[in-house]
């Protein structure tokens, strides 16, 4: 039984995880109260495991008699060899065989060791991840329930819920997995530990690992936005002038970022530098757009209004409005982007002007051309001057000249009669 005893506790100490004084006393708990409950409940028992020898002993507790010598009672002149001083009606502990608990006791002990080892376990985990939030842990997927997935961490279980995956990537079981200890939450289960690899400060932590300047608080995060799987923003700012905090968050030639990419699967990373400028700190969240006009409305607090250039409205915006999005996660501000109306180019008014003409007829497209090209750009313009003036400006011959002026007086004509 010693060896039996001895095998057990070690195995539970070595691979569970469990001290093992919590492990004999959880085994000396269980037998005394099934010892109890043999006992019907008109005794009690007490049960001791020597800690050298793993013995176990069971003690009962009994009145002294010297009439009755029954269930519960013990005789004086047992009771004084045991205590001298024993009188009728003390109490003394009398040592009794460890199988009087017999096979069922045994059985229900089992179970309540058991479920107390199971205890302690969840105990244990607590303590353990219980100040080990922020960090970064690895394991392997155990078990895939819909789309949460039980990873294995050593000796304890954890979760990572669907809403706490990254959607565009997709595990089977076994496979490698690194993950943010988000929390850990008390169930009826006991305590759960929840990983997450979709929260910004996953991203966070990546950086901290990578970058040796965020590690030794020479360049500082300032704030992440994250749209989990496609892009995230992060604001950095140095301590040192002599360390420029973009350049450190990427690297040479690239490689810091470029793992923490690869660890995200690809998805995008625009390190931003922090500025208490707000204008210079939206700036830098919007690019690679450029920004025409900065306004920001003491009426509206929070709220800063952009002008950008026609061709750069869709940049700044991003798809599906994914740029504009994550900026204003990142600098707190509320950003409304607006389209610069600016008059008509040159050209534009050029065009227009030569449409206008060759709607009359009469007049070519090649006509309003030549006539646009030497400053007769509308129909009055042209009834303004004298046939032979259009011919010397044009170097049109007489007819073609007075075809076009009479075109125009037609349409004049036409607009005043209508």
């Amino acid at each position: 039984m010693n060896n039996e005893l001895l095998t057990v506790i070690s195995y539970l100490e070595r691979d569970r995880g469990v001290d093992r004084e919590v492990i004999i006393q959880a085994i000396e708990s269980a037998l005394q109260q099934v010892g109890r409950k043999s006992l019907g409940g008109t005794g009690e028992i007490r049960v001791q495991i020597d800690r050298k020898t793993f013995q176990i002993q069971t003690f009962e507790l009994r009145t002294v008699s010297d009439v009755e010598t029954g269930h519960g009672f013990v005789s004086l002149r047992h009771a004084r060899e045991l205590n001298p001083d024993a009188q009728p009606g003390d109490t003394v502990e009398v040592e009794g065989p460890p199988d009087k608990l017999g096979r069922i006791a045994a059985q229900t002990a089992r179970q309540m060791i058991v479920q107390k080892i199971r205890q302690a376990e969840r105990e244990n985990v607590f303590e353990e991840f219980k100040d080990r939030i922020g960090d970064i842990v690895s394991g392997s997927v155990r078990q895939i329930l819909h789309r949460d997935l039980i990873v294995e961490l050593g000796k304890v279980e954890a979760i990572i819920p669907g809403k706490e995956r990254i959607p565009t990537e997709e595990y089977q079981i076994g496979d490698r997995i690194r993950a943010y200890v988000h929390s850990v939450q008390a169930n009826a289960n006991g305590p759960a530990v929840i990983l997450s690899r979709a929260c910004p400060e996953f991203v966070k932590a990546l950086f901290r690992l990578e970058v040796s300047e965020i590690a030794d608080g020479i360049v500082e995060v300032m704030g992440i936005a994250r749209d989990p799987g496609y892009r995230s923003k992060i604001a950095v700012r140095t301590h040192d002038e002599k360390v420029d905090p973009v350049g450190a968050c990427v690297g040479l030639r690239g490689n810091r970022v470029k793992n923490i990419v690869r660890e995200l699967a690809g998805e995008k990373l625009d390190i931003v530098r922090w500025n208490e400028d707000i204008r210079q700190f939206v700036t830098q969240a919007l690019a690679p757009a450029h920004l025409s006009e900065i306004t920001i409305d003491p009426d509206q607090p929070s709220t800063i209004t952009i002008t950008v250039e026609p061709d750069q409205l869709a940049l700044a915006i991003g798809r599906h409005g994914q740029n504009v999005r994550l900026a204003s996660r990142l600098t707190g501000w509320r950003i409304d982007i607006r389209k610069r109306e600016d008059e008509a180019s040159f050209e534009q008014q050029v065009t227009h002007a030569i449409d206008a003409l060759a709607a009359i007829p009469g007049i070519s497209r090649e006509d309003a051309d030549l006539l646009v090209q030497n400053g007769f750009l509308t129909d009055d313009g042209i009834l303004a001057a004298e046939i032979p003036y259009i011919m010397e400006v044009t170097g049109l011959d007489e007819a073609n000249a007075k075809r076009i002026w009479d075109a125009a007086a037609a349409a004049l004509s036409g607009e005043d009669g209508e």
